[in-house]
């Protein structure tokens, strides 16, 4: 894992970037110098007197098309020799993002995210110089920002140094394939509802227990298209049917 990340974003709206980066673990990771990100303003690269960044689309058709060379001009400023960033396009044509794909882009040293807006990208510059296209899910947004943001959270969290222990990344869900098990806190009972005893008993091994078997239950009864991907033993398949009983019951 690196020990510093730098994330470079490509954007209309910097402002819109920059209010994010100061706040909880995106801002904790930056003050800890585990993480630098800036926002850099694709409009400071246009070369005409407004700074216009788009134009209308050959062939016709709704909407304005962002142009290859401001973009083209932005990124050349983000790579130094020696250094060129990895670049990610925030598009919902891309591959969906992952956990996995979050693991692997924080091992990464330099990554920079550029944000479509309008009706898009020139896919000539896309062609030319994006690395991979990622989505945050099957809708559409008004522009890449937002995404943007999710995936450089998603990532600040994996780099080394951002969480208080390693436990806060690997009992997450999603970190390992399944879905989190349910959480409690004070007071004990709440509106008649207690919380499970073995997670009072202070038994760590039952507790663990608990908490993969109902991590299995969760994902098979919310997610069950993840256990495709988990390689089973039998003890696991037994846990998993002690659980997902266990959890139609509460």
């Amino acid at each position: 894992m690196v020990k510093r990340m730098k994330i470079e974003i490509m954007t209309l709206f910097p402002e819109m970037c920059r209010n994010v980066f100061s706040e909880s673990i995106l801002g904790r990771a930056i003050a800890k110098g585990v993480l630098e990100v800036k926002s850099v303003n694709i409009r400071d690269f246009a070369e005409n007197k407004h700074h216009r960044t788009d134009d209308t689309p050959y062939g016709g058709g709704a909407g304005m098309l962002l142009q290859a060379e401001p973009i083209s001009a932005c990124f050349s400023s983000l790579c130094h020799e020696g250094d060129r960033p990895h670049l990610i396009y925030m598009s919902p044509k891309g591959k969906i993002l992952t956990q996995e794909r979050a693991k692997e882009l924080a091992k990464l040293s330099h990554l920079a995210i550029l944000c479509g807006h309008y009706e898009g990208v020139d896919q000539r510059v896309l062609d030319e110089i994006v690395d991979e296209e990622i989505s945050i899910g099957d809708y559409v947004l008004t522009g890449g920002e937002l995404p943007a943001l999710v995936l450089t959270d998603c990532i600040a969290r994996m780099l080394e140094g951002t969480l208080s222990s390693e436990e806060g990344k690997t009992g997450e869900s999603h970190y390992d394939g399944l879905l989190e098990y349910p959480q409690y806190t004070k007071p004990p009972i709440w509106h008649d509802k207690r919380v499970p005893e073995v997670l009072l008993s202070g038994h760590h091994e039952k507790i663990e227990r608990w908490r993969r078997g109902m991590a299995l239950a969760e994902t098979w009864l919310r997610r069950p298209d993840l256990m495709e991907k988990q390689n089973l033993t039998e003890a696991d398949w037994e846990e998993l049917r002690y659980f997902v009983e266990y959890r139609k019951k509460q």
